[in-house]
């Protein structure tokens, strides 16, 4: 009697006799690419962006949290590859979807990428293929738009027998050293049982631990409730800064306070808003989900009024302060310290200090930034460059406003040197209170 297809692939995946291919090489898909070639995989990564490919294949990262050592190393040793070509899912049985899911601008998810992607991996699908989508979508997407797709055009192969899908969300925290693609936890759900079962050995053969569920849909819901816990959390903290400045009282001292409770109470910070691809965007994926059923996530709306308000909030204050300087804010000179989402990182997507500079410039006010991670950015259309020396851009600015708290900066110094300060993120309070607490530490040896 002959083997099963799934007993013939899962001792491929044992022997590692088995190819993987990775669509979409961004901040998701190259750490997952290299985290299966380091354990003993042959991996093709595919990506529509040829200058990618070519820094790939000359084991050049342009990803943050992957070093060009880590990347070359596999590079060198032919167990990791990149091309722009779709034909080469031909020779792979197992293929990771980790392709973008912007928001469209009336709030619907975007899941063409997701759609190119399955139509790209339908011509090459093939008996005994498994495909893991990791790309954040709502409930359902795996079943109902993914898998009608493989079904219509290959009805000859049925799921959970001839080929193998599942839904794995990706868990990537950029800037992280602690917590990597290898270590952290991976949820998997199959359609079937036995495509749980043939997704969970691959995964467990790169990752230390994968954490499986009954269905696609709960592994889908999983990854925005995570996220939708934060932003919900993120919008209590911002909403308990504004009662505190109606109240006259430090938001943050109010808050450590609190989280001195070692029970029933998990620490969020108030800032400048939510930033980064995840929490501001997969909210929005259940909230419109949720609209499509007649139902109201209440929640998630609100914490998005709130958080979505924060940049305008922070301009206020800007103009508040230059107000009570007999200031206009129109023709002055403000200097935005750090523009990355968060601290020790140069990513820029959905920052809130953008929308903040948006919301300066509109208003007439000469703007400019520094931050060790961004070089230079486009906004609106105009080139964006970072100052070249802090503390002469602070010399010459009227106010100082502070949107990212990276680790390098002196808060003390800039305080001491600047006319004006809106802090976002309460940056002298944190210095202050590391100080005191180190100055214990010390007095107890």
């Amino acid at each position: 009697m002959s083997k099963s297809i799934q007993t013939a692939l899962t001792e491929q995946i044992a022997s590692r006799n088995l190819r993987i291919a990775v669509l979409g090489l961004g901040y998701v898909g190259l750490p997952l690419a290299v985290a299966f070639a380091e354990a003993g995989f042959r991996v093709i990564g595919v990506d529509v962006d040829e200058k990618k490919v070519r820094l790939i294949n000359r084991g050049i990262s342009y990803v943050e949290d992957m070093s060009n050592d880590r990347l070359a190393s596999q590079v060198t040793v032919g167990t990791l590859e990149a091309t722009s070509k779709f034909d080469a899912l031909d020779t792979c049985d197992a293929v990771s979807i980790c392709v973008p899911t912007p928001l469209r601008k009336t709030g619907a998810p975007d899941v063409s990428y997701i759609l190119d992607a399955t139509d790209a991996v339908t011509k090459h699908l093939h008996p005994g293929m498994l495909i893991v989508l990791e790309s954040t979508t709502y409930p359902g997407t795996t079943t109902e738009v993914i898998l009608p797709r493989f079904q219509q055009e290959r009805g000859d192969l049925k799921v959970g027998k001839d080929f193998f899908l599942c839904f794995s969300p990706e868990r990537v925290d950029p800037g992280r050293q602690d917590w990597t693609t290898k270590n952290t936890p991976k949820v998997m759900g199959g359609v079937t049982a036995s495509c749980l079962q043939v997704g969970q050995i691959l995964y467990e053969s790169a990752i230390d631990s994968v954490v499986p569920v009954s269905s696609t849909e709960v592994a889908e819901l999983t990854k925005l409730v995570e996220n939708t816990f934060r932003a919900v959390n993120i919008g209590l903290a911002n909403e308990v800064l504004l009662i505190c400045h109606k109240l006259g009282i430090n938001a943050w001292e109010v808050i450590e306070a609190a989280a001195t409770k070692p029970f029933g109470f998990m620490k969020f910070l108030p800032g400048p808003g939510l930033g980064g691809h995840c929490i501001p965007i997969d909210p929005q994926y259940l909230s419109w989900k949720l609209r499509t059923m007649g139902y109201t996530a209440r929640f998630i709306e609100l914490a998005t009024e709130i958080n979505t308000d924060m940049p305008k909030y922070w301009v206020h204050r800007v103009q508040d302060v230059l107000n009570e300087e007999g200031k206009a804010l129109r023709g002055s000179n403000i200097l935005i310290i750090g523009v990355a989402y968060k601290k020790n990182v140069g990513d820029l997507r959905e920052s809130p200090a953008l929308d903040i500079l948006k919301l300066l410039k509109s208003k007439g006010a000469q703007i400019n930034y520094h931050d060790p991670y961004v070089s230079t950015f486009t906004l609106d259309e105009m080139e964006m460059v970072s100052v070249s020396d802090l503390y002469d851009a602070i010399d010459l600015a009227d106010c100082v406003l502070i949107a990212t708290d990276h680790d390098g900066y002196k808060w003390s110094d800039i305080y001491a040197r600047a006319e004006l300060v809106v802090d976002t993120r309460a940056t002298l309070h944190k210095e202050q209170k590391k100080i005191t607490e180190y100055s214990q530490d010390h007095a107890n040896l």
